[in-house]
């Protein structure tokens, strides 16, 4: 599956290349395309956004990952605290079975199995926690996405693009004129219609 996507993004990415070295010439963003016969794609529009750059600048997409980045680390922090307390109580475990310091080798067996028992919940909890953190990362991206796609479908309506690229590195573009990159225009008009939530 990886490699037709990446088959598929190289052709895409050298289609491109030819397209635009076809182009003979260009205003306001227009690439004039060779139609074929049947002359379908004469004038079509064409532009590009840079999805790393929109990424970074995107004070929804900014804010969503900082509110991640801060919840990855309470819940680092919290397992942390939990993994020293527990390796605390073996470790006095450790020193109270080797000095006799338990009644019975029953009392110790049962404080052995306790620990353990700590020892897996902490596991339970660490996986619990991950699996939030991701469900909630899953959750952000599709409503990133769907701010994003919304918003530009808005904003086409004005622009009558026939196409808009995304790139990102050298995953779909290899290379395009400026003028067809509209990433600031994006950026500009998703922030304005974004309200950052007030800080708590």
């Amino acid at each position: 599956m990886k490699r037709l996507n990446y088959l598929l993004n190289t052709l895409a990415a050298l289609s491109l290349i030819v397209l635009f070295s076809q182009c003979s010439g260009k205003a306001d963003n227009q690439a004039v395309i060779s139609a074929p016969a049947t002359g379908e794609l004469t004038g079509m529009k064409i532009a590009f956004v840079e999805v790393d750059t929109l990424l970074a600048k995107y004070n929804f997409s900014v804010d969503l990952n900082e509110a991640m980045v801060r919840k990855s680390e309470n819940v680092r922090l919290q397992l942390n605290q939990k993994a020293r307390d527990l390796e605390k109580q073996k470790q006095e475990f450790q020193n109270k079975y080797e000095n006799n310091a338990y009644l019975s080798p029953e009392r110790a067996e049962q404080e052995y199995q306790r620990i353990g028992k700590l020892e897996q919940d902490l596991q339970t909890l660490a996986n619990k926690l991950q699996s939030e953190l991701i469900s909630e990362n899953e959750k952000n991206n599709l409503q990133l996405l769907d701010s994003i796609s919304t918003f530009i479908k808005e904003y086409n309506k004005t622009k009558g693009y026939s196409m808009i690229i995304s790139n990102t590195g050298f995953d779909n573009l290899l290379y395009a004129d400026p003028a067809f990159n509209i990433t600031k225009e994006i950026v500009e008009g998703l922030n304005a219609r974004y309200s950052t939530p007030a800080k708590k």
